[in-house]
């Protein structure tokens, strides 16, 4: 083998990996299957936590409502990572411990929403740098001239 041949399957093993996409998972993963396999009616707290342990997050105000997240990025090479899948299973328990209500969402039932780029003006944006740096270059402080008597310029015993 000459080393052009080299060079050449050397890149194109390079170029093939670069190509391989990684995935990750984030979230929960559960080995005894998914939280969308809830009963309602059967299956209480203690049974949820048995079966899949504590849930990605709770309600911050609907203390009975418990949230398992999962979601499945993919990157290609140098490229910003996507999400390929996602998956929130909302379970909801009454106020007995059992469960009321099983909801899941996937990537397809979520929302885009859109920023607003709007900013607010300051009065720091108006001048320029060199202003704002010499702006109080020669200007004396209030109140240290005049019929008033202050040892350097402020605070201290006045002189009569």
């Amino acid at each position: 083998m000459t080393f052009k041949t080299i060079l050449i399957s050397v890149s194109l093993c390079a170029l093939i990996g670069a190509c391989t996409p990684i995935s990750r998972s984030h979230g929960f993963v559960s080995a005894k299957g998914a939280p969308g396999d809830v009963e309602t009616g059967v299956d209480t707290k203690t049974s949820v936590l048995e079966k899949f342990g504590n849930p990605s997050t709770t309600g911050i105000f609907e203390t009975d409502t418990w949230y398992y997240i999962s979601e499945l990025r993919e990157q290609l090479g140098y490229l910003r990572a996507s999400t390929q899948s996602r998956t929130v299973t909302t379970i909801k328990f009454s106020e007995d411990g059992m469960v009321d209500l099983v909801d899941i969402y996937t990537l397809e039932d979520g929302n885009i929403i859109s920023m607003v780029g709007r900013t607010t003006p300051t009065r720091g944006r108006e001048i320029s740098v060199i202003e704002q740096l010499l702006g109080n270059v020669g200007a004396l402080p209030q109140g240290t001239l005049g019929s008033e008597n202050l040892p350097g310029g402020a605070g201290g015993p006045r002189r009569e």
